[in-house]
C-alpha cells in the first residue's frame, strides 16, 4: 500500500467516523419526538411538549454538527478519490444527489417549521412537522445506505465502453437487497443509540432530583424502546446482514471471525487474538458448530476460512476487522443485558429509586456510539482489498496526483477544527441538560 494511499484511507475514515456520530443520534431521535409530540396530543399534558421541544433541540445541534462535518467527505469523492468518483460517480453519485435534493432539504425546512413554528401550525400541523422532519431523516438514511450497498454488492449497473459504470436498472439499484438489510440494521442502531441518550438524560435528571416529571417520561421512553432496538439489532437485521456477508463476501465472514481453517461444524469465537503471520487464532474461546449454523441454518454446514482464499483477497487489516466486530457484537449483549435490567425494573415501579441502576444507564451513553462506529469499521475494512467489491480495488482509486504531505496537513487541520466543533458542541449540549425541558418552551 502507497503511501498516499493509506493517508487518502485514513483522513477518510477520520472524517467520516467523526460526522456520524450525529446522524445515528438524529435518526433515532426524529422518532422520539414523534413519539412525545403524539403523546402530548393524545394526553393533553405539556409536560410531553416540552420533552419533545427539548429534545428537539438536541436534534438541532446534531444536525448542525452533522451538515458541517459532512460537507468535507463530499469534496474528498473528487481530492482524494477522483478515480473512484470518475469510474463509479454516475451510479454512486445518483444516490447522493436524491440525499440532498429529496432528504435533506425536507429533513432542513421542516426542523426549520418544528422549532420555530408551533404558535403558527397548532399542535396537530406541529405533529406533521415532527412526521416530516423524522421523514427527511430517515430517507436520508436510506440513500446514504443505497450508496455504501452498492460497494458492497454493486447491482442495476454496467460498464460501458468507456471503462466507466453507467446506471441501467434504477429500481434494482435502489432495492439493493443489500442496502434494505444494511438499512434496517443501521435504524435499530440508530434507535439504540437515541434511546441510551434519551434515557441517560432522564436517569441523571433524577439522580439530581431535578425535573421529576421530565426524567421518568424520558426513562419510560427510552429504556424500552431501547431493549426492543437492542434485540432488532441482533435479530433479526443483524442476521440478515450477516447472512448477505456469508452469501456475498465469504472471505470477509472468515476474517471477522478468526476463522483460518474452514471446514464442516466451524467454531464460533468468542474471544481469541487472530495472529496473521502464522494464520492461527490464539488464545481462543470457541463454541462448537455454531458459526455454521448461524452462517448457513445447519451445524454441518462447510464455512470456508481464509486459508481458502489467495491472500490478495483477504482484507487489508484482519486484525482490525476481527476486534471491531467482536466490540460490536459484544457491546451489542451487553445493550440487551442493560435495558433488559432497567426494563424489568421499570415494570415493577422501581427504576426511579434503583441508584445502582441509574447511574448504569447514565454512565452507557458512549456504549452506543462505539459499537457504531465498530460496525462501520467492521463494513468498510471487510469490503477491502475492494473499493467497489469485485469491481475496483481501493488501491485504484484514490487521486494519484495528491502527495501524501498535503492529506496528513489536511488532516490535522481537521483534527484541529472538528476538536473544537466538538468542544463547543458538548459545552451547548450540557447547557442545555443543565437548563432542562421546561426551558425550550
Amino acid at each position: 500500500m502507497s503511501d498516499a494511499l493509506l493517508w487518502h484511507r485514513i483522513q477518510f475514515a477520520f472524517t467520516i467516523t467523526f460526522h456520524y456520530l450525529f446522524p445515528q443520534l438524529t435518526m433515532g431521535l426524529a422518532l422520539f419526538v414523534v413519539a412525545f409530540k403524539s403523546l402530548a396530543l393524545r394526553k393533553r399534558d405539556e409536560s410531553y411538549n416540552e420533552v419533545a421541544r427539548f429534545w428537539a433541540r438536541i436534534f438541532a445541534l446534531n444536525f448542525a454538527m452533522g451538515v458541517v462535518t459532512g460537507i468535507p467527505m463530499e469534496f474528498q469523492f473528487g481530492t482524494n478519490w477522483s478515480r473512484f468518483s470518475l469510474f463509479s460517480g454516475e451510479v454512486v453519485g445518483q444516490a447522493l444527489a436524491m440525499e440532498g435534493v429529496f432528504a435533506f432539504f425536507l429533513e432542513s425546512t421542516f426542523l426549520g417549521l418544528f422549532l420555530f413554528g408551533e404558535r403558527r401550525l397548532g399542535p396537530r400541523r406541529h405533529l406533521a412537522a415532527a412526521v416530516a422532519l423524522a421523514l427527511g431523516s430517515w430517507l436520508s438514511g436510506y440513500f446514504i445506505i443505497v450508496a455504501n450497498a452498492f460497494m458492497q454488492h454493486p447491482v442495476g449497473y454496467r460498464l460501458g465502453e468507456d471503462g466507466i459504470l453507467h446506471l441501467e436498472d434504477f429500481w434494482a439499484y435502489l432495492l439493493n437487497p443489500w442496502a434494505l438489510w444494511q438499512y434496517a440494521h443501521t435504524m435499530a442502531a440508530s434507535l439504540v443509540t437515541a434511546s441510551f441518550v434519551v434515557s441517560a438524560v432522564g436517569a441523571y435528571w433524577s439522580l439530581m432530583g431535578r425535573h421529576a416529571r421530565h426524567a421518568g417520561i424520558c426513562l419510560r421512553a427510552g429504556v424500552p424502546v431501547g431493549l426492543a432496538a437492542s434485540l432488532l439489532v441482533a435479530f433479526p437485521t443483524g442476521d440478515g446482514a450477516g447472512k448477505m456477508v456469508t452469501r456475498h463476501q465469504p472471505v470477509t465472514l472468515a476474517a471477522m471471525e478468526g476463522l483460518f481453517d474452514g471446514g464442516p461444524y466451524a467454531e464460533l469465537a468468542i474471544i481469541g487474538q487472530p495472529d496473521v503471520a502464522a494464520r492461527r487464532l490464539e488464545n481462543p474461546v470457541v463454541v462448537p458448530a455454531i458459526l455454521s449454523f448461524l452462517a448457513y441454518g445447519s451445524f454441518g454446514s462447510t464455512v470456508r476460512g481464509l486459508n481458502d482464499f489467495p491472500r490478495d483477497q483477504w482484507p487489508h487489516a484482519v486484525e482490525l476487522l476481527y476486534y471491531s466486530y467482536h466490540i460490536m457484537v459484544g457491546l451489542g449483549t451487553l445493550f440487551i443485558l442493560t435495558m433488559g435490567i432497567a426494563s424489568y425494573l421499570l415494570l415493577r415501579g422501581r427504576l426511579a429509586t434503583a441508584r445502582p441502576m441509574l447511574w448504569v444507564l447514565m454512565l452507557a451513553f458512549p456504549f452506543p456510539y462505539i459499537a457504531t462506529t465498530a460496525g462501520w469499521w467492521t463494513a468498510e475494512l471487510g469490503r477491502q482489498p475492494w473499493v467497489i467489491h469485485g469491481l475496483m480495488r481501493t488501491a485504484d482509486a484514490h487521486s494519484a496526483l495528491v502527495n501524501p504531505g498535503d492529506v496528513i496537513f489536511t488532516t490535522l487541520g481537521f483534527a484541529g477544527l472538528y476538536l473544537l466543533l466538538g468542544a463547543l458542541f458538548v459545552v451547548h449540549v450540557l447547557r442545555e441538560i443543565d437548563l432542562g425541558p421546561a426551558s425550550s418552551h
